[in-house]
C-alpha cells in the first residue's frame, strides 16, 4: 500500500466532493456532511480542509462563474483527482478490513 493516509474528516470532506461532483464548493460540502454524518460541522472547518487536501495533490479547484446572489463573488468548485480516490479507497480498504476482524462479525 502507498502512504495515501487521509483522516476522518478529510475522508468525510473527499467523499462529500465526490457526491457533488460539479457543485462541490465550501457550503454544499458542509452540507453534504452534516446530512450524512448527522453532526454540525464549522464553514471554516470545511474550507480549511478543503484546501489541505488540495496542498496534498488530492482535489483540484476552479473558480466557477459569478452570481448576483453571491455579491457577484465566484464560488472555488472542488474536483478529485486520481491520488484523492486512491486515498478514500485505502480508507475504505483497512476500515472493511478491520471490520471484518470485529469476532461477533465473523459468527453471524
Amino acid at each position: 500500500m502507498t502512504s495515501n493516509k487521509i483522516g476522518e474528516f478529510e475522508e468525510l470532506v473527499l467523499l462529500a466532493v465526490c457526491i457533488l461532483e460539479d457543485n462541490a464548493y465550501g457550503v454544499s460540502v458542509k452540507r453534504e456532511i452534516e446530512k450524512h454524518s448527522h453532526r454540525s460541522i464549522l464553514l471554516g472547518a470545511a474550507h480549511s480542509t478543503l484546501y489541505r487536501l488540495q496542498d496534498k495533490g488530492y482535489l483540484t479547484s476552479a473558480l466557477a462563474g459569478q452570481s448576483a446572489k453571491r455579491g457577484d463573488r465566484r464560488k472555488r468548485i472542488f474536483q478529485i483527482t486520481a491520488s484523492g480516490m486512491a486515498a478514500l479507497k485505502e480508507a475504505q480498504l483497512i476500515r472493511q478490513k478491520m471490520w471484518s476482524l470485529i469476532p461477533d462479525l465473523k459468527l453471524g
